[in-house]
């Protein structure tokens, strides 16, 4: 690597404060995926039909305000529409720089996270033939979308070239789930790479599903994935502010009355996580990353049930519930003072439409 450095005479790289002063100038500039020296599909994309969700009536009446959707989730919960995704695709870039988690290419750059540093960071400490970097902004952000993205993309990337991420700490948790599904990234905050390509996978498309039916099983197989009846996740107070009151009292109630398993995954580690949750014909929880647990490990004809506040109703994990083949279900949690509140009726009412499964044991 020593040698390619030399040879490309990049010790140190001024794109950094370059690209300040073109931030400065406020000089227009293309996204950096616009000037690739070559882009391709790795992965095509297709339509699908959206099935229905499984809610109560007039839940829908009480969303006031959504997320990650430009519109009312209406539609989406409904079903019926067809949904273009888009395919996986691979953008190459020649003689670009990875510094403090910015990508430097081609006159332009893209933030992979935020920098750590407000002096921009110009030393090159390694060299990269042919990098892929697999992660994301969103990814390097929230955990869910770290597992649930980046994760998949890893596939795309060790087939492209050494899967690249950023040096930025992660939490034992990922540390777990990197060994458990067999990944082996390089990290680095500092390199030149004579080749890099980055990624678009947002795309739910056939492709993308059978990456993640492959962790899947990947994790299923190493404990008793066997059905049984359902887990509740608990968030708590952990990440943003998104408290359920009676969050246990829920958990418990399904427990006695449904023989729910009860996990707090801010409290344990990943084999208990998956040991937890493989086999769950129900995932539920408040809308959080703590889901992404469950829906990971759960049986592959099982449901999602959310718990979604009425002024963030969030519709991402109904798409990957479609595109996967599990159910998705819904109650709209009503906001008292700083929290929400829930009512057991309405729970179990929405348990009762789901189809009748079979829960007999291997």
């Amino acid at each position: 690597m020593l040698n390619l450095l030399r040879a490309s005479n990049q010790h140190f790289s001024f794109e950094p404060l370059l690209d300040l002063g073109r931030t400065v100038a406020r000089t227009g500039r293309p996204p950096l995926r616009a000037r690739a020296v070559r882009s391709w599909d790795l992965a095509p994309g297709h339509v699908m039909r959206s099935p229905r969700a499984w809610f109560l009536p007039d839940q829908l009446d009480r969303v006031n305000r959504w997320v990650f959707s430009s519109e009312h989730p209406r539609r989406c919960m409904i079903g019926g529409e067809e949904i273009q995704h888009a395919p996986a695709r691979a953008f190459l870039f020649r003689d670009a720089c990875l510094l403090d988690g910015v990508l430097y290419a081609a006159g332009t750059s893209e933030h992979l996270r935020p920098r750590t540093h407000r002096v921009p960071r110009l030393r090159l400490h390694e060299a990269i033939e042919r990098g892929a970097i697999y992660c994301t902004h969103p990814g390097n952000t929230w955990f869910g979308q770290w597992l649930l993205d980046d994760c998949a993309t890893y596939r795309l990337a060790e087939n492209e070239g050494t899967p690249v991420t950023t040096g930025q700490s992660i939490s034992r948790h990922a540390q777990d789930y990197e060994a458990w599904l067999g990944m082996q990234p390089h990290r680095t905050e500092s390199a030149f790479f004579k080749e890099v390509i980055l990624f678009h996978d947002t795309g739910h498309n056939r492709d993308k599903h059978r990456r993640f039916a492959a962790m899947r099983e990947s994790l299923r197989t190493r404990v008793d994935a066997r059905p049984h009846p359902g887990v509740f996740l608990l968030r708590g107070t952990a990440g943003e502010r998104r408290v359920l009151t009676g969050e246990l009292a829920l958990a418990e109630h399904l427990q006695r009355t449904r023989g729910f398993r009860i996990l707090d995954p801010m409290r344990t580690d990943v084999a208990t996580i998956v040991r937890t949750c493989a086999g769950a014909r129900v995932v539920m929880g408040i809308e959080g990353s703590q889901l992404i647990h469950g829906l990971l490990t759960m049986d592959p004809d099982g449901t999602l049930f959310v718990l979604q506040p009425q002024d963030r109703f969030c519709p991402n994990y109904k798409h990957i519930c479609d595109r996967d083949g599990l159910g998705f279900a819904f109650v709209v949690l009503q906001r008292s003072g700083e929290d929400y509140d829930v009512s057991l009726d309405e729970v179990d009412r929405t348990l009762d439409l789901l189809p009748p499964t079979s829960l007999t044991t291997n």
